[in-house]
């Protein structure tokens, strides 16, 4: 019996920001394009910290009316919250995006790109878009958790 044929396995590893602990790894499968934007998976170990579905309220509970600005408030609450529970933008091993509007989400690609950017870095977590009926709070029109793990 012959093992299957497949792609094999190539762990990337992240750069570091904090040299005195590894942090999450880049699991990109040989022969695979690369990603853009996310990662296809990710590998950690460490401490756990997790956020519930997350969306862009500002302090005052306020949802801005766009896309984007939401998409931004909402990755900035990721950040605060991941600062709380001990942990980075560099920490995180995936998000699960959740949006009432895809084609909305595919046309604002490049400004979300810029949001991201400027809240978590160049760090691209394994990622999902799943586009929903709609959310909880009726104005909100992204919702996002987030899963980090802090290194030992």
């Amino acid at each position: 019996m012959t093992a299957p044929k497949g792609p094999t396995l190539s762990v990337v590893p992240h750069p570091k920001t904090d040299t005195s602990s590894s942090g999450p790894q880049v699991l990109q499968p040989s022969g695979w394009p690369m990603p853009k934007g996310y990662a296809n998976g990710m590998a950690a170990e460490g401490r756990l910290v997790v956020t519930g579905g997350v969306i862009g309220w500002d302090t005052q509970g306020h949802l801005a009316p766009d896309f984007v600005a939401q998409a931004r408030q909402t990755l900035s609450n990721i950040s605060e919250i991941l600062a709380v529970g001990g942990a980075r933008p560099e920490h995180l091993v995936r998000l699960t995006w959740y949006v009432i509007d895809i084609e909305e989400y595919l046309a604002s690609l490049k400004e979300l790109g810029r949001a991201y950017r400027e809240i978590f870095g160049a760090h691209y977590p394994a990622m999902a878009l799943v586009q929903v009926v709609r959310l909880v709070e009726k104005a909100a029109r992204v919702e996002i958790e987030a899963t980090a793990v802090v290194p030992r």
